[in-house]
């Protein structure tokens, strides 16, 4: 399992969540890799044991979610840990049951489910950007603790995480995004809203926070100012919260390659390859200005 924590720091200890943690990039990536082995030694009791594992990310916009969830999945089997990013209901799905066509989404035994947002969208955006009525806000209050409630019961390791960040940090991620060609893609219309929004973004989590911080679904909230300390604390209690052990394989033994038959390969001029464009690139020696670094 993951290293335990140091004495004094237990799991309910309330550190400042804008604290940001001074991590070298070479400190990082030797704990990350220690986690994904921790990771795919869960995957690996998961798949024999047939448990089933949700995990909620929730937080503010640009608090570093996306990142997390590549860490956790990249080294894990897609038939394993699948992850959930659902789109804007259609016109169907709006006069469903809210809960509904999320729970075609939960695993099934041996899998793992990533929810990249989740039913928690209606106590958020849909809360403050009133596409949802208050009545429907306050009836998702009543609701969903009981709807958790119930996957526990039937067995489900439901695990809820919200991404803080401050509202300067936020924004010079947002500016990063907006003069990045590769990352321009993620400031959506709802992206440039909650700057606006900040103050209303803020008494609807605390709100939902009331109602559904649980004692059988509790909320556990993660200061992401530092995206690498956000991931790495994300997942060293995620392992922690799981009782997985390390599920034996047995040896693992390649089999000799038999002698041939006579098998002659046809020739490359009957194929069509694609251009070795690899080959005509010169030697660079500064690449493009990397803008953010834990990304």
């Amino acid at each position: 399992m993951a290293k335990k924590s140091p004495q004094g720091a237990g799991v309910n200890d309330v550190p400042d969540p804008h604290h940001v943690a001074k991590i070298s990039n070479k400190t990082y990536e030797t704990e990350m890799y220690h986690l994904q082995g921790e990771l795919a030694k869960l995957q690996q009791w998961v798949r024999g044991t047939g448990a089933r594992v949700v995990i909620i990310f929730e937080g503010r916009d640009a608090a570093g979610k996306g990142g997390t969830i590549k860490r956790i999945t990249e080294y894990l089997s897609p038939r394993v840990a699948r992850i959930a990013a659902l789109p804007s209901p259609t016109e169907r799905e709006q006069t469903q049951w809210y809960f509904q066509r999320y729970i075609a989404h939960l695993p099934a035994a041996g899998e793992i489910v990533l929810f990249d947002r989740s039913w928690y969208n209606r106590a958020g955006v849909e809360k403050v950007m009133e596409f949802c009525t208050p009545h429907e806000s306050m009836r998702f209050m009543r609701q969903c603790p009981i709807f958790e409630q119930m996957l526990v019961e039937d067995g489900i390791h439901l695990r809820k995480y919200w991404f803080s960040v401050s509202d300067k940090v936020q924004y010079d991620r947002f500016q990063k995004r907006l003069n990045d060609p590769l990352r321009q893609w993620k400031l959506s219309p709802m992206d440039l809203e909650s700057i606006t929004k900040w103050e209303e973004y803020s008494r609807a989590k605390d709100e939902m926070m009331v109602h559904t911080d649980t004692p059988t679904a509790p909320w556990y909230q993660v200061g992401s100012d530092s995206k690498k300390a956000a991931r790495i604390d994300m997942i060293h209690h995620l392992l922690g919260s799981i009782p997985y052990k390390d599920m034996p394989v047995g040896e693992i033994v390649l089999p000799d390659r038999p002698a041939g038959f006579g098998y002659r390969r046809p020739s490359m001029t009957v194929s069509t390859y694609v251009p070795d464009y690899a080959a005509t690139l010169a030697p660079v020696t500064k690449g493009p200005e990397i803008l953010d670094r834990e990304d």
